[in-house]
């Protein structure tokens, strides 16, 4: 029987990764939601937060020096949401004009009309006042995580959930 010796790095890179590994079970389905309401679709949410711990599991070194995995974590998912984002609009750029623009009917099918409309209305607001609104009443961050997040002052963060609160007061008044 032969038994396996790891070097002093290999120990460190199983160790990286199984932090990864609890990283994945204990946060996976927080920072997916979180995905989906930035995106919009279940797939794209999930394919953003795996893209993310792919990227941790082959760089586990990376939390090394980080205070807060969890913080860590939703500012990576938030940053390729956007990257995903930016490049839907690209496409929607690029896109011939005969092609209807159409968005997967079973995303909101199973929503009550009244949420339906919250989240067309969410979808509608500017880009900082969406991700603001989403980090806040969805994931229920504080303007300080919000802030750290997004990478923007909690000045902002409060005026832009201002702003995208009275957006959505006058839209959804009906």
């Amino acid at each position: 029987m032969t038994t396996m010796v790891l070097s002093a790095p290999e120990c460190h890179r199983h160790s990286g990764t199984s932090d990864v590994a609890e990283l994945y079970v204990q946060h996976r389905l927080p920072l997916t939601r979180l995905a989906v309401l930035m995106l919009g679709d279940l797939a794209s949410a999930e394919d953003a937060v795996q893209e993310v711990f792919v990227k941790l599991w082959s760089r586990s070194e990376l939390l090394e020096n980080v205070a807060s995995p969890s913080a860590y974590l939703r500012t990576a998912v938030v940053n390729r949401a956007r990257s995903v984002q930016r490049r839907r609009k690209t496409e929607r750029e690029y896109r011939p004009l005969f092609v209807p623009d159409v968005e997967a009917a079973e995303a909101t099918a199973m929503l009550p009309l009244e949420h339906r409309e919250v989240v067309e209305a969410v979808r509608a607001l500017p880009t900082r006042q969406r991700e603001v609104m989403i980090l806040r009443y969805w994931a229920d961050l504080s303007e300080t995580d919000i802030a750290r997040t997004l990478g923007i002052t909690r000045g902002t963060v409060k005026s832009a959930a201002s702003r995208g609160m009275r957006t959505l007061s006058e839209r959804l008044k009906d």
